[in-house]
């Protein structure tokens, strides 16, 4: 077990975009140790730490990097999951932007989290702070459903 330093790999795993507190709450407990009341609140902590950052300022540099070589792919890909994860959750929410909001980030399916809900949010223009409650609604959501599978010994992506 990585039980030294379980604490803070399962906090960077929760910031890492696809994998966030998905994949960090099962690896904390069941590779590195941490209790479970421990690796949630890391876990929340860290996949919460770069949601005003991706807000205010993944947008702009996305959209400042698209046409450049190298990372161009990479940043039109972003800009594309973003704006189409955006108008998908605009189309089915209509005026309930806060809920849908919510269950996009809550569901732990792959493409939706925090990373992306934040920058769909940003993409449509949403109030920052409406967009932040909603999304550390979902987090916690999600932190539930994962901690529960865990917990209960289910999970896909780790094995024991």
């Amino acid at each position: 077990m990585l039980t030294k330093y379980g604490h803070f790999i399962t906090f960077l795993i929760s910031m890492v975009p696809i994998v966030e507190l998905r994949g960090a709450i099962p690896f904390g407990v069941m590779k590195c140790g941490v209790p479970w009341q421990q690796a949630v609140i890391i876990s929340m902590i860290g996949n919460m730490l770069p949601v005003p950052i991706i807000f205010f300022f993944a947008r702009k540099v996305l959209e400042w990097g698209k046409d450049k070589p190298v990372i161009g792919k990479f940043f039109s890909w972003c800009l594309e999951k973003g704006h189409h994860g955006g108008e998908k959750l605009k189309a089915k929410a209509g005026k309930g932007m806060f809920w849908a909001l919510l269950l996009f980030v809550g569901i732990p399916l792959p493409g939706t989290g925090a990373w992306t809900g934040t920058l769909a949010a940003s993409m449509l223009d949403l109030d920052f702070k409406k967009s932040v409650i909603a999304v550390i609604c979902g987090v916690l959501l999600a932190a539930t459903i994962i901690t529960l599978l865990t917990v209960m010994g289910f999970n896909m992506f780790i094995t024991k």
